[in-house]
């Protein structure tokens, strides 16, 4: 997620490629025993929290992702698929809309945390294109504008447009779009809760 990262990948694929190779190992031996340990108690394994957007775009292009961190996920996906009941969550920030196919290719189960206030993340968009290969944990309401800066009737409205389009028929879990920030209005964070029962209650 640095720039110094990001062209170690461009000036070094292979050694970049070594890394993850090593990692993956590490962790398909980690999986392995939480299963022995956990079994099914475990319902969702957290895979990565690489964050692969900006406000903006990607990190980078489809062909890097394609070529340097799908396989290794991929890997880690069959792995889980194969071996247990549990679901992949991954959670990276940012307008990752270009990635979407190959994270559905490779196995991913759950994203986080929907960041719809970046370039490209439509939520009728991505429910309609994606609800029934992916399960949308998040962008309940903006955690950059709306929920700290907003009125409650702002946040009510937001919270409740976004039920209505990604809940529908499931595939959906509530959350804001990332962690509460500091000095958000204590009524703006009740407005949230209030409108997500008002809305399973109509």
């Amino acid at each position: 997620r640095s720039a110094l990262g990001a062209m170690a990948q461009l000036l070094y694929p292979e050694y970049v490629s070594a890394v993850f190779e090593y990692q993956t190992e590490v962790m398909l031996k980690n999986l392995e025993i939480y299963k022995q340990a956990m079994g099914d108690r475990i319902q969702i394994v957290w895979i990565s929290g690489t964050d692969f957007g900006t406000q903006n775009a990607g990190f980078f292009s489809t062909d890097i992702f394609k070529e340097l961190y799908k396989p290794y996920y991929k890997k880690m996906n069959d792995w889980v698929h194969q071996n247990t009941s549990w679901k992949t969550f991954y959670h990276t920030c940012g307008s990752v809309v270009s990635f979407l196919d190959d994270f559905v290719e490779m196995g991913m189960d759950i994203i986080n945390p929907v960041q719809l206030s970046a370039t490209g993340m439509d939520a009728r968009m991505l429910k309609d294109k994606y609800g029934d290969k992916l399960t949308f944990w998040g962008g309940g309401v903006d955690t950059q504008e709306v929920l700290p800066r907003g009125t409650p009737e702002q946040v009510k409205a937001q919270v409740k447009e976004r039920l209505e389009i990604l809940s529908k028929g499931g595939g959906y879990v509530f959350n804001t779009i990332h962690n509460i920030v500091g000095n958000t209005p204590v009524e703006n964070i009740a407005a949230a809760f209030e409108a997500v029962q008002e809305f399973n209650r109509s």
